[in-house]
């Protein structure tokens, strides 16, 4: 952070190797989001001054995917945006991955993001189109594992994030200041992360930005039902709990009746996916929730950083809001130092 830089949201005010990599004033990625990762809410928050990502995973159709990808990039009116590529752990999923980054890459998208297995089978199309590419990953290891396959910066996520973190058991924070120890290439944290104090506390760090997720779910341009989104700005906390750790695919939802049910058929014994029937999937949570309104039906994927957010808002206020309370901690780290050293 710059302490000679005022506050103006016009001004580049976090200076960071991730805002240099990416040409963004603001060191905040809205990471990859299943079904709601879409051009309106990208947009909005590249025009206020940081990075999110299209999610391919959530078009059905590759004609879908470049009709949205053309449609942020009217929204943004030119400006650079990402696109996440989530890797599944079921092989027959994943036949669309090249063909994701190869309509990216045509449409001009040259920032991606990937998440869930390794990123090997994406680097070389992405630079060989020109492109960068950021790693989330759960554990030390696997950014790691991500740097020495070439990627330009890694998003390492701890045990609150939102969807699925991985079998790790650790914090964001310390995950992130083991990673520091290690890790040479600009490195971002994620996983509870709601506030501007968090963010200053993750630049305090050491880090070069956040990824974030869970507290853009009352975004006016996120594409759910408002009852939803009420139901989060109402929450604390401790809106959020994690099903499927007995099967090894720890997933941290919305605390809701959908989730408890999941939990109690786990503690009964229930240890497949398929016996848990049209529960857990996303068709019934975007048929129920997202569009019915009935926040209690499907699993919502979403964090304690869900706690922070206290109204529904446009995504580029949520943004103004993180960077003033960022912007506001810093300086009073910085004054608490000057009065330490006087």
């Amino acid at each position: 952070m710059s302490p000679a830089a005022s506050g103006h949201a016009a001004e580049r005010i976090f200076q960071t190797r991730l805002a240099a990599l990416l040409d963004i004033r603001y060191p905040i990625l809205l990471g990859g989001m299943q079904l709601l990762g879409t051009s309106d809410v990208v947009a909005a928050v590249v025009n206020a001054g940081a990075m999110g990502f299209i999610t391919a995973r959530s078009f059905p159709t590759l004609e879908a995917f470049r009709a949205d990808l053309r449609r942020c990039r009217t929204l943004t009116r030119g400006r650079p945006f990402g696109v996440n590529v989530t890797l599944s752990a079921r092989e027959d999923r994943n036949q669309l991955a090249a063909a994701w980054i190869d309509v990216a890459l045509d449409e001009g998208v040259r920032v991606f993001e990937s998440a869930g297995m390794s990123p090997e089978r994406l680097v070389a199309p992405i630079h060989a189109g020109g492109g960068l590419l950021i790693h989330k990953c759960p554990s030390v290891r696997h950014a790691l594992t991500a740097q020495r396959l070439g990627v330009e910066a890694v998003a390492l996520v701890g045990l609150e994030e939102g969807g699925h973190p991985g079998a790790n058991q650790l914090s964001a924070f310390v995950n992130g200041a083991f990673a520091l120890e290690r890790v040479e290439i600009p490195l971002v944290i994620g996983g509870g992360i709601g506030s501007g104090r968090q963010i200053a506390a993750a630049l305090a760090l050491g880090t070069d930005g956040v990824v974030m997720g869970s507290r853009f779910m009352v975004a006016t341009e996120i594409a759910t039902h408002r009852a939803l989104k009420e139901r989060i700005a109402a929450a604390d906390e401790h809106c959020s709990i994690a099903i499927l750790r007995s099967l090894n695919d720890t997933w941290r939802v919305l605390d809701n009746a959908a989730a408890r049910e999941v939990q109690r058929l786990e503690a009964e014994g229930t240890r497949s996916h398929a016996a848990f029937g049209d529960l857990i999937l996303s068709s019934r949570t975007q048929e129920r929730v997202y569009l019915g309104g009935d926040a209690d039906a499907g699993i919502v994927s979403l964090g304690p950083a869900g706690g922070f957010a206290d109204a529904i808002e446009p995504a580029g206020k949520i943004v103004e809001r993180l960077v003033e309370g960022a912007w506001a901690a810093g300086e009073v780290m910085t004054g608490r130092v000057e009065r330490a050293w006087a």
